[in-house]
């Protein structure tokens, strides 16, 4: 008997502990559906530890990566992890925008042989504020077919940033919107460093014409469950609007 319990709690203990590691791991691999994955790192914003999330998609001929991850340190890991639990390399990286958060990875990843493209306009922004830049350009909205996928770069206008892009699966009904989008639980949109705060809104109607009635919304930074992401980003881009619109009081 006592045996018995000595085992099933050293059962419980080590499970447990393999729990905590994964869940405190600088990297994080969540499956979304069907080929598609969520990948999740970190980097310190105003003294918080923030998580970044990217996307990837594993196809017959190779991995495409949407985004780099924001932590330097989990480039070749998430490398090595995708390579070890799919079988498959990365071939493609394609970021949504020209912050760190988004193309930190690029030069690595091109000199690990990997297709690294960004829009024209995230490469004169990257080229403008010294950050890594892709080896080949895209110059306007462009499907890619990828053997049984396809996938959209669409530009609904600027928001996040000047050059923000959202990625679409029309088929799967998936929104990758990195950045431009910000979580159901946010109570602001974040940084406006680089933002259109009169366009915001505009740009998020754009998104909602074209990918509409998504099964999964994608967002940069935080949880990335909720397909009321999209409605709750426009509200509070209306609101951003609204006090920017203010004529001040004399």
């Amino acid at each position: 008997m006592i045996r018995t319990i000595l085992l099933t709690t050293a059962f419980v203990f080590y499970f447990t502990n393999i729990r905590a590691q994964v869940t405190n791991s600088d990297l994080q691999i969540t499956h979304l559906t069907g080929d598609f994955y969520i990948y999740t790192t970190y980097n310190l914003y105003k003294g918080e530890k923030i998580p970044a999330n990217g996307m990837y998609l594993v196809t017959a001929s190779g991995v495409v990566l949407f985004d780099s991850p924001w932590d330097t340190t989990q480039f070749q890991p998430l490398l090595d992890s995708i390579k070890r639990k799919h079988k498959k390399s990365v071939t493609l990286c394609i970021p949504t925008h020209f912050h760190d958060d988004r193309t930190a990875g690029l030069t690595y990843f091109r000199q690990q042989g990997i297709k690294t493209y960004t829009t024209l306009l995230t490469d004169e922004l990257s080229k403008k504020n010294n950050k890594k830049r892709a080896e080949f350009l895209i110059t306007k909205d462009t499907v890619f077919n990828l053997g049984k996928y396809a996938f959209e770069i669409y530009y609904p206008g600027p928001g996040h940033t000047s050059d923000n892009i959202v990625i679409w699966f029309k088929k799967e009904k998936i929104l990758y919107g990195a950045c431009l989008i910000k979580s159901a639980e946010d109570e602001d949109l974040g940084y406006l460093g680089d933002a259109n705060k009169t366009e915001y809104a505009a740009t998020i109607k754009n998104v909602q014409k074209k990918c509409q009635q998504p099964k999964y919304v994608i967002v940069g930074h935080g949880d990335w469950t909720s397909v009321k992401s999209l409605e709750h980003t426009l509200m509070m881009a209306e609101k951003l609007k609204k006090e920017n619109g203010k004529i001040p009081s004399q």
